[in-house]
């Protein structure tokens, strides 16, 4: 069979554009190239009926096209798609051995093959570039997972929120968005990053407005002390949207770990409570020990003693009577934050019911 190639100028425009890509959109040359001669081989099937034995090479330099298969030189031929008689070749190949059960790789790129080759190479490049974009897209965003990104909000999508985060949108779900809180297209506001997700459509990223990890990341970033390893969040509860309970505390004895994260005028748990529009954030110090631990956490209720059991995570707290309602909260808040605080189960009794039950 009589190989066909392509016009030299098409083959060098392939190579070219291929070149150029490979700058621009920093995709390599060689994937495109190997991508480009797959692609060919399922053509190749499509010719032949099989392709199985064949190989499809694309000169780096030139970009000539060229088709070989894998013939088994045989006495009678049977298949010619995989066998050569070996009369023909001797006759052909005289320098190769060609004893029977012997294999050459003989080319038989088909008529016009040039075309298909711009054809599929044009295909593969499309999509290629769309796979290298949704790759790109993913890295720098699954980088961002579980940290805080500034969006802009785009519209409601049924009870969810679209956000554009510059290059890509993110969904706010029904479930991570605060109860109450709404906004308007353009409003600017901060996310946490939930999750990353790689799909045929580009990244699928979920975000959160209700995360604990959301304040703690603002804390972060508002914070120098946090940033630089002197002053340490070592818990965190937080009812999104109502309140939040942070403890901190300080690896430097010069700090007070609570102050600084209030800053002067209050500038830096301010700068957050806006950002949260209203929640109320109290910070407290952190204790090694669970009595002062959880007295601190009950604040701002003032608290007479702490009792903690020794089998299991539980404490009996007494507090002054008019400040049991303080203590418990509205709806209980208080006491459930600071027992999601420190990890104990806290029951609060007033001196008055204490007495009452003879204790």
């Amino acid at each position: 069979m009589k190989a066909k190639t392509e016009k030299p100028d098409s083959n060098k425009e392939l190579i070219e554009a291929l070149s150029q890509l490979e700058k621009e959109k920093n995709i390599s040359k060689d994937v495109l190239l190997e991508a480009i001669e797959d692609s060919l081989i399922a053509a190749c099937k499509n010719h032949f009926g099989k392709a199985d034995n064949i190989h499809v090479n694309i000169d780096r330099n030139t970009g000539e096209v060229r088709v070989y298969a894998d013939l088994t030189v045989v006495e009678e031929v049977e298949d010619p798609v995989t066998e050569i008689g070996l009369t023909e070749a001797k006759l052909r190949f005289p320098k190769a051995a060609n004893d029977l059960g012997d294999m050459l790789q003989v080319e038989v790129t088909p008529k016009n093959f040039g075309r298909i080759a711009a054809q599929k190479a044009k295909q593969v490049v499309v999509q290629k570039i769309r796979e290298e974009e949704r790759r790109v897209l993913f890295d720098e965003y699954s980088q961002k997972e579980k940290e805080v990104v500034t969006g802009i909000v785009q519209r409601y999508v049924g009870n969810n929120i679209s956000i554009n985060l510059g290059k890509v949108d993110a969904v706010l779900t029904e479930n991570e968005q605060i109860k109450g809180e709404h906004f308007k297209p353009t409003d600017r506001i901060k996310l946490y990053v939930l999750e990353v997700k790689n799909t045929t459509k580009g990244p699928r990223i979920t975000v959160s407005r209700t995360h604990p990890e959301l304040v703690k990341r603002l804390f972060e970033a508002e914070v120098t002390e946090i940033r630089d390893g002197i002053v340490e969040i070592r818990s965190i509860a937080r009812e999104a949207g109502a309140r939040t309970k942070m403890a901190v505390s300080s690896n430097d004895p010069k700090v007070d770990p609570v102050g600084a994260c209030v800053g002067l005028n209050g500038a830096r748990v301010n700068a957050i409570v806006n950002e949260l529009r209203g929640e109320k954030i109290d910070i407290i110090n952190w204790s090694d020990d669970p009595a002062e631990l959880i007295e601190n956490a009950l604040s701002p209720a003032k608290v007479v003693s702490v009792e903690v059991g020794d089998d299991e995570k539980s404490a009996r707290v007494i507090v002054p009577d008019y400040q049991l309602s303080l203590a418990i909260g509205r709806e209980g808040q208080n006491a459930r934050l600071a027992a999601r605080l420190t990890g104990y189960k806290i029951d609060i009794k007033s001196e008055s019911q204490m007495e009452e039950a003879g204790e």
